[in-house]
Formats: C-alpha cells, structure tokens, sequence
C-alpha cells in the first residue's frame, strides 16, 4: 500500500468554500488504475487557520506515479490555482509506504 496526503492550512473562516470546492470537484480518481481510495480529512482549528489532510491510498509507488503523468491528473488539478487565496501556504505533499497493515 502506499499513501500519499497533502496538508492543508485553510484561512479561519473559509473552510465552508475549501470543503465545497473538494466535494463538488472530479477528480477522475475511480478511473484510475491502482487507485484504492481517497478521505478528505477535517482537522483542528489552529491560530488563523484548521488543518485538513487529503489522504490517498495507491496499490503501489507506480501507480501514484503514473497518475501524476495522466491526463487524469491534469484534469483533476486543473484550476487548482484559483482557489489558492483559502490557504495560508502551499499545500504539503507527503508520501507514505506501508511496512504493517492490519485490517
């Protein structure tokens, strides 16, 4: 398995429009070979900001990496730029492989 999760510093007061543009977006994700599955997670409210996580998990290191070089991918992302004015930074990518799973 393999994880990769994005960081998200939203501006105090803009989480209802982070939240919307999430949930009423395509990301061509269920499509996707070696796509497993995606969670958008709600964190908590800092100084000025909340915390969110997007996490998604890839049967393997070659299929994130062949989504990123999709057309998939580039339609999922595109004017990603025009919501940029609810973070306090860029998002932060973290990627994750898995050495234990218990289910």
């Amino acid at each position: 398995m393999y994880l990769t999760m994005n960081r998200f510093k939203v501006v105090a007061g803009r989480e209802a429009e982070f939240e919307a543009v999430w949930k009423t977006r395509d990301s061509h994700l269920k499509a996707v070979p070696g796509f497993v599955s995606f969670h958008l997670l709600k964190g908590p409210a800092k100084e000025g900001y909340r915390l969110y996580a997007s996490h998604t998990f890839w049967e393997s290191e070659a299929a994130f990496s062949a989504w990123t070089k999709s057309d998939a991918f580039r339609a999922a992302h595109k004017g990603a730029k025009g919501s940029s004015e609810l973070y306090l930074e860029p998002p932060e990518l973290e990627i994750f492989q898995s050495v234990q799973e218990l289910s």
